[in-house]
C-alpha cells in the first residue's frame, strides 16, 4: 500500500475493500459451521459492507461513473450496485431471522456477496484503465475519507493513538456518527479529546452521552454512548 494516500489507486482501494471483506467472511463462515448463531460475526460483516462497501458504491457513481455513462460497460457496473445492494439487504434479513434461514443459506449469501464483489471490481477497472496499467486515483483520495480508518475505529475500544494524528479527529467524528442508538465505545488516548466533542456538538448536540473514566494528562479514556432517539425526534 503506497505510504503516501495521494498515490493510492482505485486498484490499491478495491484490493483493501476485498481483503477487509474476506477476512469479515471467513470469520463468519467458519462461525456457521459450529454451534449457535453467530450474531456477532454477521453484525461485523453488515457494518463493513454498509459503512464501506455500499458507500464506496455510492462515491463510484457519483465521482467516477457518472462522467462515463456513454463508455461501454457503465451500464453494467450501475447494474452491479443494485445487486450489491440488493445482495446486503438479503443478507440483513437474513441475519434477524435466525430460525428461518439456514447456515447454508446465510453461507451461499455471504459467498454471492463477495463474488460480486470480485467481479465488479474486475469490470471497474477494465473500464477505467483498458490498459491494465490502473493510475486513477482510488474514490476515498478525491473526497479524502480513507477506507483505512475503518479497521482502527471498528470495536468496543479504539486506541486514538493509532489513527494518524492530523486526521484523528475527522476519523473519530466518521466513526461516531455510524455509531447506533444505545451503542457505546470506549477512547483511549494520550491527549485531550476536547477537539472532537466540540465537533460532534456541531454535528449532532445533545446527541451522545459522555462518561470520563480517566481525566489526563497522561491519559484519557472516556466512555461514549450514542443517546436513543427521543419520542418525535426526526427519523
Amino acid at each position: 500500500m503506497p505510504s503516501d494516500s495521494s498515490q493510492f489507486t482505485l486498484a490499491d482501494e478495491h484490493d483493501l475493500l476485498l481483503l477487509q471483506v474476506a477476512a469479515r467472511a471467513d470469520v463468519l463462515l467458519s462461525a456457521l459451521e459450529g454451534p449457535g448463531w453467530p450474531s456477532g460475526e454477521l453484525k461485523a460483516l453488515l457494518d463493513y459492507l454498509r459503512a464501506e462497501v455500499l458507500r464506496q458504491v455510492c462515491d463510484e457513481e457519483t465521482s467516477i461513473i457518472a462522467d462515463r455513462l456513454n463508455e461501454p460497460g457503465a451500464a453494467a457496473l450501475i447494474d452491479d450496485h443494485v445487486r450489491l445492494r440488493t445482495a446486503v439487504e438479503l443478507l440483513t434479513e437474513a441475519a434477524g431471522e435466525r430460525h428461518r434461514r439456514s447456515a447454508s443459506a446465510v453461507s451461499d449469501i455471504v459467498t454471492d456477496i463477495f463474488m460480486q464483489l470480485e467481479r465488479h471490481c474486475i469490470a471497474e477497472e477494465a473500464l477505467l484503465s483498458p490498459s491494465g496499467h490502473s493510475t486513477d486515483p482510488a474514490t476515498s483520495v478525491s473526497i479524502n475519507r480513507p477506507h483505512e480508518w475503518y479497521p482502527l475505529t471498528e470495536g468496543q475500544v479504539i486506541d486514538v493513538d493509532a489513527l494518524p494524528s492530523d486526521r484523528m479527529v475527522d476519523a473519530l467524528v466518521d466513526r461516531l456518527l455510524r455509531m447506533r442508538r444505545g451503542e457505546r465505545v470506549e477512547l483511549r488516548s494520550g491527549q485531550d479529546l476536547s477537539p472532537l466533542w466540540r465537533r460532534m456538538r456541531w454535528y449532532d448536540p445533545g446527541g451522545y452521552n459522555l462518561v470520563h473514566l480517566l481525566e489526563g494528562p497522561p491519559r484519557w479514556r472516556v466512555l461514549c454512548t450514542r443517546r436513543p432517539r427521543t419520542l418525535g425526534a426526526e427519523q
